[in-house]
């Protein structure tokens, strides 16, 4: 059995291709150990516990499914932009069945508090991509935003309609775009 792992990453692709497999409660020392040919111990020289290595994996996942585009303009646009994250939520629930929904419910557990902490700054990255999107959207009407009705305010409400979604599984984007377009244009 080979014993050097050549790098994290390969430990974080064999854990995706188990949460794509058997879903994301397969991933354990043992299994991720197997999956890359390598001692139990090589893989405690990356991470030091079965909730590291998982938090690491689903941190992993989440990556993945929102890479940023390379059409950089795709963040030019919120209605394009919005379209482009329920394009990368519908292949992440393609990719990782059940991912979103058990991920949520398990991260939310009060002895999760690393997990929740990691989901709740990848979400925060989310609204903050939205926030900066919002900024830059030229169409948007100068009037659109209020001291009450911020773009924070908005790109909140956006996110909860996309996490909705998410835990649904219903990708209603038309419906989403056009309160975009009442709201904005």
């Amino acid at each position: 059995m080979n014993t050097v792992v050549t790098s994290k990453e390969e430990i974080l692709k064999a854990s995706r291709q188990l949460i794509q497999q058997q879903g994301w409660s397969a991933v354990n020392i043992r299994a991720v150990a197997a999956a890359c040919g390598v001692s139990v111990g090589a893989i405690y020289n990356y991470f030091d516990s079965k909730a590291a290595l998982v938090c690491a994996a689903v941190e992993s996942v989440w990556c993945e499914i929102f890479h940023p585009p390379e059409d950089h303009a795709v963040f030019q646009d919120t209605q394009v932009c919005i379209a482009w994250m329920y394009g990368r939520m519908e292949y992440g629930c393609r990719q990782y069945p059940g991912f979103f929904t058990l991920h949520s419910m398990s991260f939310m557990q009060e002895e999760k508090s690393d997990g929740k902490k990691r989901m709740k700054q990848t979400w925060q990255h989310i609204l903050d991509g939205l926030c900066a999107v919002l900024k830059r959207d030229e169409r948007i009407r100068a009037d659109a935003f209020t001291e009450q009705f911020t773009v924070e305010r908005f790109a909140d409400v956006l996110f909860s309609l996309m996490l909705s979604a998410l835990l649904r599984q219903e990708y209603n984007l038309e419906a989403v775009l056009e309160i975009v377009r009442r709201t904005l244009y």
